[in-house]
Order: C-alpha cells, then sequence, then structure tokens
C-alpha cells in the first residue's frame, strides 16, 4: 500500500514538475534579459534623471523599447543565410543545456507560425465526437492534420491551458468541421474554461 502511494505521489510530482518546468524556463528567461538590458541603460537612466522626473518610467520603457527592438534585428537576421545558420547551431547548443527549452521552443514555433503547415494556427476548428457520433457527447478541438483516408487527426487541449491536451485519430464520420469559426475563437473558449461556446452552434442555428 506504502509502495503504490509513495509511486503516485513521485509520478504526480514528476508530472507537474515537467509542466512547470519550461514555463518557469521562460519567465527566469525573460526575467534575466529584462535585468541585463536594464543594466546597460543605467548610465542612460541617471543622465535623464538629471533633468526629467519620471525616471523609473523612462528606464522601465527604455528597457522594453530596446527589447522590442532587439527581437525585431533578431528576426531581421535570421531571415538570412548565416542568421539561419547561427539560429540552428544556438538553438542545438541550448537545447543539450537547457531543460525543457525544445518543450518551450517547439511549442512557440506551434502556436506563432512554425514552418509550413506545422503551426496550430493554421488548423481547423472542429467539434470532435471521440465516443462515435452515437453518443452525444463532443469535445472542442482543432484539426491539425488530414489523411490519405480520410480520417483527420485531431488536438483537444485541455481547459484553460492550450499546452496540455489529448490528440485524438477519428474517422472522418466523428469529426464535424466548423468553417465559421476560427481556430483563436476555439482557443478563446478553451482559456475561457468553455465560456463564450455557443459561437460552436450558432452557425448551424442560423441555417435551421
Amino acid at each position: 500500500m506504502m509502495k503504490r502511494l509513495r509511486s503516485f505521489v513521485s509520478i504526480t510530482l514528476l508530472g507537474g514538475f515537467m509542466v512547470v518546468l519550461p514555463g518557469a524556463i521562460l519567465v527566469l528567461f525573460a526575467e534575466w534579459i529584462f535585468g541585463v538590458i536594464s543594466r546597460v541603460i543605467k548610465p542612460f537612466n541617471e543622465w535623464v534623471a538629471t533633468w526629467s522626473p519620471l525616471t523609473n518610467y523612462m528606464a522601465d520603457f527604455t528597457g522594453v523599447a530596446l527589447l522590442l527592438a532587439g527581437c525585431f534585428l533578431i528576426g531581421l537576421l535570421v531571415k538570412t543565410n548565416i542568421g539561419r545558420w547561427l539560429h540552428d547551431l544556438i538553438d542545438d547548443f541550448l537545447g543539450k543545456i537547457l531543460p525543457g527549452y525544445q518543450t518551450i521552443n517547439k511549442l512557440v514555433s506551434q502556436l506563432l507560425g512554425g514552418e509550413g503547415n506545422t503551426s496550430l494556427l493554421k488548423g481547423e476548428a472542429c467539434r470532435a465526437y471521440i465516443m462515435g457520433r452515437q453518443v452525444p457527447t463532443s469535445v472542442t478541438g482543432i484539426v491539425t492534420a488530414r489523411h490519405a483516408n480520410g480520417d483527420f487527426t485531431v488536438y483537444v487541449p485541455t481547459a484553460p491551458f492550450l499546452t496540455s491536451g489529448m490528440v485524438y485519430h477519428l474517422g472522418a464520420e466523428s469529426v464535424e468541421l466548423l468553417p465559421h469559426m476560427s481556430v483563436e475563437a476555439v482557443m478563446r473558449t478553451i482559456i475561457a474554461c468553455g465560456s463564450g461556446s455557443q459561437v460552436l452552434s450558432n452557425k448551424l442555428v442560423e441555417e435551421n
């Protein structure tokens, strides 16, 4: 009995740790970057302090502006061949030394664009009858792949977090596409724990 309890507690803690770790790394990295920028521009802020009463606000504004400018310049760089090569090199290096980095990298790629048709935002909104059409139970999902035999691969996020969920491979008869809804609208209902899900059936009501 105690062995089962220890196993349950260990596995549950490990599962929670694996979920929290990528997000924690991302937050810590963002704080570190902002801190570095703040220290670099400290002389500028001290100079501004001599003629502006809004020193603290100016420091925050300058830090955010420089961070955005840096992201923009990096975005321009990775559009070049050398930039892409450097990006791949740094990705490989960070993936080896930072646990959870690859998870964050793939997640951001999926949510913000990815390459080709890999982005989650390029999927299709749907209602998935995971127990078959004969059972009046459905879940909100996103079609991430169509197969040659007509089947669908559907990702069903777990509310309110889009980054965790289940993947189902379903026959066409178990998937109801929602062409009147965007993937962003589906994501909003999931983040809101189902609130606003009336939009899933609004089109059907209008047609009837």
